[in-house]
């Protein structure tokens, strides 16, 4: 399918400030210093300094960095401190998330919407009684994702096999435009980041935006590119797509609310109807095919889903603890002052 808009040359983002010493080594590295030989043994498995490192490391493998070896991707002693992260960050989802493999019961739960005037959760509160402020915090948090959307969920795709792999493709071909570049989500949501003044460039909020945010994109990237974690990704996978319909429809009518246009509503509107279509393609033509083929698979996906709810409550406690006291969630303000 053809597109009537013009080509943009691709730009590579800038390397982010470091936060502690092990984000120092692997940015060094990455500027052309010395192998990083640092030692990671009791470090905060969900803090800055470890999350922005998995993020630098993991970024070599979508866009890069501006002025950075692209052959660095594969160099061994970043993949060597890779692994000691993705230990470190693996070992304590582990630890933190409750074992299981009903993937019936799981989904079942995914899909009870709670109800009330009193439901917590960031979408809900926008829709309430956000300010635009914080909408547009909101989405910058959204941006390290969205901005790449699908990308991560795209390498579990020869993992699988038969029916599983038809229907997730299925899945990706709509994330993608359905082969139209203009309808990519990812473009889509560039162009609600620019209805709402804010930058679009890829990875431009990195430096803004805490652990939090980053943990969450790093559990697809680490699934992604682990075959024994295929499972976890699929059920990272099922977990957003079977939540995202109603948080999307409340999105909607937030923005609705604060007054926000045509092309700041467009990118959320798509993913009511989208991911209602989508729920069932995951449920019935992924999750079945997949655990009939592989059955041991099961803890995987339960895995995958629990530990996904659990960094995204974690980044939802932030946002609205900070909104709360009228502050802003990001360690860098947008610029306008926050209400409060």
């Amino acid at each position: 399918m053809l597109t009537t808009t013009a080509p943009q040359p691709v730009a590579s983002p800038e390397l982010p400030a470091p936060r502690g010493p092990i984000s120092t080594a692997v940015i060094d590295a990455l500027r052309g210093g010395p192998a990083p030989r640092v030692d990671v043994t009791g470090a905060d498995p969900y803090g800055e300094d470890v999350q922005l490192a998995l993020h630098c490391c993991y970024e070599l493998h979508y866009r890069g960095f501006d002025g950075v070896d692209d052959d660095l991707e594969w160099d061994p002693a970043l993949l060597a401190l890779r692994g000691g992260l993705e230990r470190l960050f693996l070992g304590a989802l582990r630890a933190d998330v409750e074992p299981g493999d009903d993937v019936a019961a799981e989904v079942d739960a995914l899909l009870v919407e709670p109800v009330g005037p009193d439901v917590v959760g960031v979408s809900h509160h926008l829709r309430r009684d956000g300010e635009l402020w914080q909408l547009r915090e909101y989405v910058a948090h959204r941006s390290i994702y969205h901005l790449k959307e699908a990308d991560p969920q795209a390498w579990v795709i020869p993992r699988l096999c038969g029916p599983a792999k038809a229907a997730l493709v299925t899945v990706e071909h709509d994330e993608y435009g359905g082969g139209d570049p203009d309808r990519m989500h990812a473009r889509l949501f560039a162009d609600m980041m620019r209805a709402v003044d804010l930058d679009d460039a890829y990875g431009h909020y990195v430096d803004a935006v805490p652990a939090e945010t980053l943990a969450e994109v790093n559990l697809m990237s680490m699934c992604g590119l682990r075959r024994s974690l295929r499972g976890a990704l699929v059920g990272q996978f099922a977990a957003v797509e079977l939540t995202s319909s109603p948080g999307s429809e409340r999105l909607v009518r937030a923005m609705r609310r604060l007054g926000c246009g045509p092309a700041a509503v467009a990118f959320y509107d798509e993913h009511v109807e989208a991911d209602a279509v989508h729920e069932q393609i995951i449920r019935r033509g992924v999750l079945g095919p997949m655990l009939a083929a592989e059955p041991a698979l099961a803890a995987d996906v339960v895995f995958g889903v629990r530990a996904y709810l659990l960094l995204g409550d974690r980044l939802g406690d932030r946002l609205l603890d900070a909104w709360s006291r009228g502050e802003s969630s990001l360690r860098r303000p947008l610029g306008e002052r926050p209400a409060g």
